[in-house]
């Protein structure tokens, strides 16, 4: 059937509209965004990291709270930042600061890499990564609890 006025049949649609409930929620929405819109050296890592190929499941593009995560690890509680040169600059210091004290509140472990590293040295970067799921800190008994939203 043709919706009238809209030349789009009904297949497919629901019936409020679609989408689901997650596409109202603004930072599951940008994080879905985002990850349509990866930068070069994101993409290059995601090509590395993605389907488990280095033995864990690596998110990306992962909200947590109100901040989207490049690239998330549940299994370590490990959080992976590619940081651009526009992480120099103006207020992004200050910002970059406030996320990590977010994300280290709730028992998470940070990693800024610099977008640089990647492309001029890919392995080393995983090799890295590895051992910092490898080897992770303490963590109390159980780890973070995740809030809502938050897979672990």
């Amino acid at each position: 059937m043709i919706l009238p006025g809209t030349g789009r049949g009904t297949i497919g649609r629901r019936a409020n509209g679609g989408g689901g409930a997650s596409l109202h929620k603004p930072t599951v929405y940008h994080a879905r965004k985002l990850r349509r819109e990866m930068s070069s050296p994101e993409a290059l890592l995601w090509g590395r990291l993605r389907g488990a190929k280095l033995g864990f499941k690596v998110r990306r593009q992962h909200p947590i709270g109100p901040y989207v995560a490049d690239f998330f690890i549940a299994a370590a509680g490990l959080v992976v930042e590619i940081d651009g040169d526009a992480h120099d600059y103006c207020e992004r210091p200050t910002r970059d600061s406030a996320r990590d004290h977010y994300m280290r509140e709730r028992g998470y472990r940070v990693l800024r890499i610099l977008a640089r590293d990647v492309m001029r040295n890919l392995e080393g970067v995983l090799v890295f990564i590895v051992k910092q799921v490898a080897s992770p800190l303490h963590h109390p008994s159980g780890g973070p609890s995740p809030h809502a939203g938050e897979e672990r």
